[in-house]
């Protein structure tokens, strides 16, 4: 190893390099679009090859014939891959530069290898896609771009690569360019680099290159050693699946694993899955020492204070922050078996420690990878995708895979062979209303059954509400906006609140999807989870009613017997439900807010106004027709409804 990279031994530059940021990203692309190449020409020209790794591959370049010493060598490790020179298995590499370490999962290209770029991709924080300059844009690349997208890789990096090959021209890279970003269109990835490069002669790789003067853009390594790595683990979500149950003496009962997300510290309330039963962490436990807290992946022992049946497979929660708990969901799939995934056979299922039996119960679609199209299917071929409906012979505790990667991924095994035939990503959305009934199940309080606080005795309000009226100079009320999404509420209530604002008035206005980011936050979409989310604005809207405000609510409230439970919290009339409403197809071509084209791509389901059904009320205090009048017509029809 050259010079400057050896070991050193100075603890604080160990220290230095232990504490650097890691940055993990995969290769990806068509065959000989020149992935390992481009690794090769990285470890080569920021000085991280060893000397006899070097000597090694210069001696095979030149017993091959080769013109030039090549740098793929050095991650093509099998045999098979130097006699084809293509890339057959996930090759891991490492370096580091002094800003930055790296961990390379070089990716192979061959479509018959997807099932190998999955894995290597799955922990990756930015992907390189490399596109051939001289080719153009092909397949492969799509759908290796697609597959990123799928495991909501944050980063693309597009390489156009071989730029020598095309005379560094600036018409051809910008073309790809075009041609990608058009393509991207239709992928969830929001940052996306494009680099023209040439891997063998090293332009724009490590150094800027002379031979691109019409680009201003970083180099492939500077963008690799600054690009922001938001930290992927979620801190938020406390999942600890139990690997193992200690009891060295009868004094120590300790649960071990690994904590998939959130964080803990002794004396947390925590909820001990499937069997819904709380208590309080009391120690965390490590090798060395009890730790005050613990973070996503760290491997602890929590012992807690009471005496609940814990076992393998089961998971620590926080108490009121539980996940889903179903024996019946929905995933996209890869498939990595020669042999078909067969609908209605048994697997085995392994998710987080837990492992189960599953049926895949239907295929909703494959996917077509190439046009990013859906395509009727029986059944799901190797290296293929699709959306399948699972269920399984125990109930699991998941998140969805775009919420917690941890929780919401699985793998299929052949129980037959004990080989793993295809890996999952849990989707959210369709299985709403049945995880409520499972959680049931699983022993967890349905939350219509709310808890109340015990001892709280009620405190009358410290200055009441008509005093604060007789200053305010104007009554307060309740507007209760209500209707299908896209229908038009928020805009009339935004608007008609600054014209109350304009006239000196006490406003408040609460919105569904404000509410939703936090007080909410812990709430979904299923009919349960709805009459909770209800019930609570109810609550808060009353608050601020009874501080003398004209409070505003916006929200879907779908139900007619959430809407009356609201009400009874007003005093009589002051409770003015206001239901704005036009034709489905109307709100479905406004959608502000991109819900219907999720719904019309299946990426939710349970969507009022378009496959759940929205209860009009009989005696509406108002009823607006967006189709028919405008923002600021509907305004003055409610200012009069305030003035009555």
């Amino acid at each position: 190893m050259s010079e400057s990279n050896g070991q050193s031994n100075n603890p604080n530059t160990d220290n230095k390099y232990l504490d650097m940021d890691l940055l993990r990203f995969t290769t990806a692309g068509s065959v000989d679009d020149g992935k390992s190449t481009l690794i090769g020409r990285l470890f080569y020209d920021s000085k991280s090859i060893f000397e006899d790794q070097m000597e090694a591959i210069e001696k095979s370049s030149k017993s091959s014939g080769e013109e030039n010493v090549n740098l793929a060598l050095l991650t093509d490790g099998l045999k098979a891959e130097r006699e084809q020179k293509i890339t057959i298995d996930v090759a891991y590499r490492y370096f580091a530069t002094p800003k930055r370490k790296f961990i390379i999962a070089d990716t192979p290209g061959h479509t018959q290898y997807t099932r190998n770029m999955v894995t290597g991709a799955s922990t990756a924080d930015l992907a390189i896609i490399l596109v051939d300059a001289s080719k153009g844009l092909l397949t492969q690349s799509r759908r290796h771009a697609f597959i990123s997208s799928l495991l909501r890789i944050p980063h693309l990096v597009v390489a156009v690569n071989k730029m020598d090959l095309v005379g560094y021209d600036e018409k051809v890279f910008n073309e790809i360019v075009g041609e990608f970003r058009s393509f991207a269109k239709k992928l969830n990835v929001s940052d996306i680099t494009y680099i023209p490069i040439s891997a063998l002669k090293g332009d724009n790789v490590v150094e800027k290159s002379d031979n691109t003067d019409w680009y201003n853009g970083s180099t492939l390594l500077h963008h690799l050693e600054t690009v922001k790595v938001d930290a992927s683990d979620n801190i938020v979500d406390f999942r600890f699946p139990v690997q193992y149950v200690i009891r060295p003496n009868q004094n120590f009962r300790g649960f071990s694993g690994r904590v998939a997300s959130g964080h803990v510290r002794p004396g947390d309330e925590v909820t001990v899955l499937p069997s819904g039963l709380s208590s309080k962490v009391k120690r965390i436990v490590t090798r060395d020492e009890d730790l005050d807290i613990a973070y996503p992946g760290d491997s602890i022992t929590l012992t807690i204070e009471d005496e609940i049946d814990t076992s393998r497979g089961d998971m620590i929660v926080r108490k009121n922050n539980v996940p889903a708990v179903s024996n019946e969901f929905e995933a996209y799939i890869c498939w990595m078996n020669e042999k078909d995934m067969e609908l209605n056979k048994q697997y085995v299922l392994q998710h987080t420690t837990r492992t189960v039996q599953v049926f895949m119960e239907d295929l909703l679609y494959r996917m077509n990878v190439d046009s990013l199209t859906r395509e009727d299917a029986t059944k799901l071929g190797l290296n293929e995708i699709g959306r399948v409906k699972l269920k399984t012979s125990q109930p699991i505790f998941y998140d969805p895979y775009q919420v917690n990667q941890k929780t919401g991924s699985f793998i299929i095994i052949d129980p037959a062979t004990n080989v793993t035939i295809g890996a999952g990503m849990i989707r959210a959305g369709s299985t709403e209303s049945k995880s409520s009934k499972d959680t049931s199940e699983a022993g967890i309080k349905d939350k219509k059954t709310r808890q109340k606080s015990p001892n709280v005795v009620w405190e009358p309000w410290n200055i009441p509400r008509e005093l604060r009226e007789k200053r305010n100079g104007h009554k307060a009320q309740l507007l209760w906006f209500t209707g299908i999404s896209g229908a038009g509420k928020s805009t009339i209530a935004k608007e008609l609140e600054r014209k109350l604002w304009e006239e000196g008035k006490q406003t408040v206005l609460l919105d569904g999807d404000q509410v939703r980011h936090g007080l909410n936050g812990d709430l979904g979409f299923s009919p349960a989870d709805r009459t909770e989310n209800i019930r609570r604005v109810g609550e808060v809207a009353r608050l601020f009613f009874e501080h003398g405000n004209i409070v505003l609510c916006t929200f879907v409230s779908p139900y007619t017997e959430d809407r009356e439970a609201a009400k009874q919290l007003f005093p009589e009339g002051d409770f003015k439900e206001i239901h704005i409403t036009c034709d489905p197809k109307t709100a479905q071509e406004r959608d502000p807010k991109g819900l219907y084209k999720k719904a019309q791509e299946g990426e939710i389901t349970g969507l009022t106004g378009y496959d759940a059904d929205y209860e009009v009320s009989e005696d509406p205090a108002l009823t607006i027709d967006t189709d028919s009048i405008s923002v600021d017509e509907a305004v003055e029809e409610i200012l009069k409804l305030i003035q009555e």
